[in-house]
């Protein structure tokens, strides 16, 4: 189940979303892999929880090895893992005026440079597969309400007794909706130039 809160923009923003509210996940806790193994060796393993710490650590490891070998890693009904780079927008590819020629490197280009670095900076794009694409999660998942923004719209509808009994509020849960406005989870999209990963989320 997850469960969401109501975030109001301010009413001076200049944007069309001013004093409009917007649902947000409101996360329970913030998990390592200490409590992933935790949570893996309850489920009737074989394995210890400290081999499976040991295992998930070197599986990280590994994933950051081959992300900056070039590879992709995909981890079925997961996501799949890749570097993404933001680019700069070259002009020319030699500049025979400043003797500068667009390189295959890190950086930020002067005010005026036609050429030089061609990145930025670079990120890691984990984009979701399987199980856990956009439309997958959309038919599994389960929201609803934190008790603090049920209060919030029993107060709204002026129903001092919805505390009471927690069914009161039968419309507090949407099921699977596209959440207009909400956490922005895509993916790489740079502009000038760098590349735009639909479905993704940078870490």
């Amino acid at each position: 189940m997850i469960e969401l809160y109501l975030s109001k923009v301010t009413e001076n923003s200049e944007t069309e979303t001013a004093g409009k509210m917007y649902a947000r996940v409101s996360y329970k806790q913030s998990m390592d892999l200490h409590d992933m193994a935790h949570h893996m060796a309850e489920h009737n393993t074989a394995f210890s929880e400290g081999l499976i710490v040991g295992v998930l650590t070197d599986f990280v490891k590994c994933v950051r090895e081959m992300v900056l070998n070039g590879n992709t890693v995909k981890v079925g009904n997961l996501a799949i893992f890749k570097a993404t780079v933001e680019s700069n927008g070259l002009e020319v590819l030699y500049d025979a005026q400043n003797d500068k020629v667009a390189s295959a490197t890190m950086g930020v280009l002067k005010e005026g440079d036609k050429t030089g670095a061609a990145v930025k900076t670079i990120k890691l794009l984990a984009q979701s597969t399987g199980d856990f694409t956009r439309e997958e999660l959309k038919k599994d998942v389960k929201l609803s309400w934190t008790d603090k923004t049920k209060a919030e719209i029993a107060a709204a509808k002026g129903d001092v007794n919805a505390n009471a009994n927690p069914n009161a509020n039968q419309g507090g849960s949407t099921q699977g909706g596209d959440n207009q406005g909400g956490d922005n989870q895509g993916g790489d999209n740079t502009g000038g130039g760098g590349n735009n990963q639909g479905g993704g989320d940078e870490w």
